[in-house]
Parts: C-alpha cells; structure tokens; sequence
C-alpha cells in the first residue's frame, strides 16, 4: 500500500513538471504571436533593428542573439583554462584528500553567491581595471561582462567535470598503472579519454548557464541595442534587453520581448539537449 501511494505521489510529481513546461512554452508562444506575425519570424530573428518609436516601430532579435553568444562563448573560452585544472585537482590528483575537499568546499561557495553580487564585484572591482588598462572609457562592454560571466560558471564546469572524472573505473588506470604509466599518462590516455563525453557535456551546460544569465550581465554589457563590433564594444543580451525594457514595454514591444524569451529558451533546450546526449554517450 505505501508503495503504490509513494509512486503515485512520484507520479504526481513527474505528470506538474511536465505540465508545468508545457504551460511555460504555451505561453511563451501565445504572446509572442503579434511580434511573429507582425515581422515575421526569420525576420524578427535576422534584423538587427529595434525601434520603439510610434511612427516607425520595428523589432528584431538579431543584436541581442548575437550579444548572447559573444559573451557566453568568449565566457566558456576564459572558463576553461581554470575550470580544467580545477577539476583534475579535485577529481583525480588530490581526490579524497582534505585540500580536494578544502578546494571543492570554496568551488561551492563561489557557486552559491548570487549573480547580483558578482555584478556589483565586476561594477567596482573589474571594471576599473578594465578602464586603467585602456580598453573602454567607462569600462563597460562585452569583455567586461564575459569576464565575470567566465568567473560565475567555472564553479559549474569543475565541479561537473571533477565528478565525471572520478566515474573513470579504477581498473582502467590500475591496468595503466601495472604497465608503467606514469600519472600525467594515465590522465591523459586513460581518464581523459574515458571521461571525454562528460567532460564535454559539462563545458555545454555551463554555456547554457551562461546564454541564461541576467543581472551580472546586464550591469555590465553597456545595454545597447547594437551588434557589438568588438570586444571591448557595449551591446545587449536577451536576456539583458528583456530585464531593462520589460517593465516598460507594451503592445507589440512586450511581444517582441516575449518572443525573445521564447527564442532563448529554445537555444537552452537544445544546448542542454547536445549535452543530455553527450552524457549518454559515456553511460553507454
């Protein structure tokens, strides 16, 4: 009897999240139907145009996609070379030590802060920097904002890729071991190899978390409605553009705000699709 209840309630549970989902994406869709059917939809996702005035209105997502794949690619970049190192500290050269543990304990930590701190860090700490260097006059700008992106998402790429690390059967790298490989090989040739699919996997969903990020970002980009022309120029993401304009915004403009949001949801589902898939290719 309490099995059939304790499935029933797992029932329950799987059957709201699905239906939760679904009645996100329903009305994502409904709303945003003026801004496709006015523009049309591969227009609205071409034309880098966004134009609130009455007598011209036009709206088009093109400068925000753009501003949303150059600051989570240019994030994952910086990422890599201090999540790697990271994860190999933690998942296979000093596993189940404390200073692994001492290090992964600090990892979730900086996991933890919220993205509103790291925003006001980058507003008074980086960007100064960024203006002594000489890169930008007032220090905002896709750089400036990819920065302390990259600096929010290795927590998540570490300690993603540390897990899939420690996944790697043990016979593998004793059977290396026992031939005389030496520990750099072993990583190398065995447990990177081994671990390839996930380690991927983990680099893909930390770029999904990035496309998503909004209030860091938002306070650094620059938040113009332009396609940035470099890296150290100011732009928009859509998710930036939508937490600026939405309080505001009306009529068709909403729409087009909302269909932004439908169009980043749709480039997350299918990144963290490609990442869902890699993971099973290491399972299997």
């Amino acid at each position: 009897m309490k099995d059939k209840i304790f499935k029933s309630l797992l029932f329950f549970a799987a059957a709201l999240i699905l239906i939760l989902t679904a009645g996100i994406v329903y009305s994502l869709v409904i709303r945003s139907t003026d801004a496709f059917a006015r523009f049309g939809f591969w227009q609205f996702v071409t034309s880098p145009e966004w134009d609130p005035r009455p007598e011209s209105e036009h709206y088009g997502a093109l400068s925000f996609i753009v501003g949303t794949l150059m600051t989570s690619v240019l994030a994952l970049f910086f990422c890599i070379p201090f999540s790697f190192p990271v994860a190999l500290f933690t998942g296979e050269y000093f596993k189940g030590k404390k200073v692994a543990s001492l290090v992964g304990s600090v990892v979730n930590l900086l996991a933890g802060i919220p993205s509103i701190v790291y925003g006001l860090w980058g507003f008074y700490t980086l960007r100064p920097i960024i203006i002594s260097l000489g890169l930008n006059e007032q220090g905002f700008g896709v750089l400036t904002a990819s920065l302390v992106l990259a600096i929010m998402i290795i927590p998540y790429a570490s300690s993603l890729t540390s897990e899939f690390l420690s996944m790697v059967p043990n016979d593998l790298k004793e059977g290396a071991y026992s031939l005389g490989a030496t520990r750099l090989e072993v990583i190398s040739r065995v447990s990177f190899p081994a671990a390839a699919s996930g380690i991927l996997a983990s680099y893909i969903l930390a770029l999904g978390r990035a496309l998503g990020e909004t209030m860091a970002v938002t306070m650094l980009i620059g938040n113009t409605n332009n396609i940035p022309s470099s890296l150290i120029d100011t732009g928009n993401t859509m998710a930036s553009v939508i937490a600026n304009q939405f309080g505001e915004a009306s009529g068709l403009k909403l729409s087009s705000l909302i269909a932004i949001g439908l169009l980043l949801f749709l480039i997350t589902a299918v990144i963290n699709s490609i990442a869902k898939l890699a993971m099973k290719r290491i399972k299997s």
